[in-house]
């Protein structure tokens, strides 16, 4: 008899009722086992001591936000992968989050689909979950066979390396979304302690890419002081 697949703890942390039981509704549905609470107090106390693989967080809570609640359980349980599900979207709101350290950050409305595919995708990113066989994928007119390390664009074909790969992997990944030094030294270069590294290595590997790339090089576009975006 086979064992059966580990249920990942999943702690939601929603004070909107009907929102909280709709995201544990679908995180159960895909096999996850979630658990909702209300306020920020709660919130980091069960993230701290719950033993959660994964912790689904809103900004807009009471008795404690969920930027302050990101902050703590960054500091305490640095490997804990946090996605903030939050009306906030600003650019200003999102860059608030990942400087509090945030994982991802996705805005109200959401689909079911996005939820799912970005849980899987921080579970993945932390361990918990195998990693998914290379597949093609396009970034814009850009399209990257990883197999075969190479990106073709309008029918010139660009030579890449592994690492470049996993970058544009991730740009594609996060189209639209400001990714930070933090989140690329993390991902593509697998530092635990990103924020402990010197971040000039991803500037100067993003330069040595968009000189590959030619005219396709406008489709990374940097964010002054927090890093990078596909457009």
């Amino acid at each position: 008899m086979s064992e059966p697949e580990p249920r990942f703890r999943i702690l939601v942390v929603e004070d909107e009722a009907a929102i909280a039981r709709g995201v544990c509704d679908v995180l159960a549905f895909h096999g996850y086992q979630p658990s909702g609470v209300e306020d920020g107090e709660e919130g980091l106390r069960e993230g701290l001591h719950g033993g959660h693989d994964l912790v689904v967080l809103d900004v807009m809570l009471p008795r404690r936000s969920g930027f302050d609640v990101c902050s703590e359980l960054r500091a305490a349980r640095p490997r804990l992968p946090i996605l903030m599900l939050t009306a906030r979207g600003s650019e200003e709101d999102v860059l608030r989050g990942f400087r509090a350290g945030a994982d991802d950050y996705v805005t109200k409305p959401f689909s079911v689909a996005e939820l799912v595919a970005r849980v899987e995708a921080l579970l993945r990113r932390a361990g918990r979950l195998p990693a998914a066989a290379p597949a093609p994928f396009a970034l814009g007119e850009l399209r990257i066979d990883p197999a075969e390390r190479v990106a073709e664009c309008q029918g010139e074909r660009v030579e890449l390396t592994r690492r470049e790969v996993d970058l544009l992997a991730l740009f594609a990944r996060e189209r639209g979304r400001i990714v930070s030094r933090r989140m690329l030294l993390q991902e593509v270069w697998g530092f635990e302690h990103a924020e402990r590294v010197e971040t000039r290595t991803v500037d100067m590997h993003i330069a040595k890419l968009r000189k590959k790339l030619g005219e396709a090089r406008a489709l990374i576009e940097t964010v002054r002081g927090e890093g990078y975006r596909a457009a």
